[in-house]
């Protein structure tokens, strides 16, 4: 079992410009991709209420003055569009990639992400993950966002959980799987390690390869790493590779811990 992946060692994050790393890996290398990229919304930034949840709950040390998402504005669409055909080219048959998106509007992100993925994956299903409480918004209050899932062709679907009967909605504490509202030194957007670990059991098995190019703090590859798979992270923040790299040594020496 190889430990690299291109030029890459793999269980690893590495700081960069995905666009640029990504066509460094070969072709069909990967058994599964989850991701959280920016949606494209300018989150966390010009004073929205991402930015000022803190005052809004008036908690000051949940507080997040502004601190701008990379590639967050309209560059993130096409960011993304490049990512899905990276991401059909690197899947291997049968294999999956779960991406975040958003939930609700005025920008119907989730729905215009859904098409593109599918002129390179087919599109399998829609996830809708329900965070509970009620959410920031206007009139409609903000309470889920999605997972958009797509299936590599030319294999059956890796299905690797003992059950099919699996909803598409996953509730409040479903999973162990909890919202986060970020604190100042965590990702503005950061999802909870255990939406991650729910996807990667369904997906994968042990010793596969996941992939995730906005690897943020490295919630996804913790989740890889606890779970025993190999993986690899980009990320063009030197801030959050900093902290996933501590992130993934803290966890890499409490399983050597329980080895016997």
């Amino acid at each position: 079992m190889t430990d690299k992946l291109g030029p890459f060692e793999l269980n690893e994050i590495y700081l960069g410009d995905c666009r640029e790393l990504l066509a460094q890996l070969p072709d069909k290398s990967v058994d599964f991709v989850f991701t959280d990229p920016p949606y494209g919304h300018n989150n966390n930034s010009n004073g929205d209420m991402i930015s000022r949840v803190g005052h809004i709950f008036k908690n000051r040390s949940k507080v997040n003055d502004e601190r701008p998402i990379a590639n967050d504005g309209p560059e993130a669409n096409d960011l993304v569009r490049f990512t899905f055909a990276e991401y059909s080219r690197l899947l291997k048959p049968g294999s999956c990639c779960c991406c975040c998106g958003g939930g609700g509007g005025p920008d119907p992100q989730f729905a215009r992400w859904s098409l593109w993925l599918d002129e390179q994956i087919p599109f399998k299903m829609m996830v809708v993950w329900d965070k509970g409480p009620m959410g920031m918004g206007h009139h409609y209050r903000r309470s889920y966002e999605t997972v958009l899932v797509a299936q590599k062709p030319g294999a059956a679907c890796k299905w690797c959980a003992d059950s099919k009967d699996v909803e598409n909605v996953i509730r409040p504490g479903d999973y162990g799987i909890r919202k986060i509202i970020p604190t100042a030194d965590q990702h503005p957007t950061e999802k909870p390690v255990e939406l991650a670990k729910f996807f990667i059991d369904l997906h994968t098995q042990p010793g596969d390869i996941i992939l995730d190019c906005f690897a943020g703090r490295g919630t996804t590859l913790q989740a890889a790493e606890e779970m025993g798979r190999r993986y690899i992270g980009f990320e063009i923040s030197e801030k959050y590779v900093e902290i996933a790299k501590k992130r993934l040594d803290a966890v890499k020496r409490q399983g050597k811990l329980f080895v016997p």
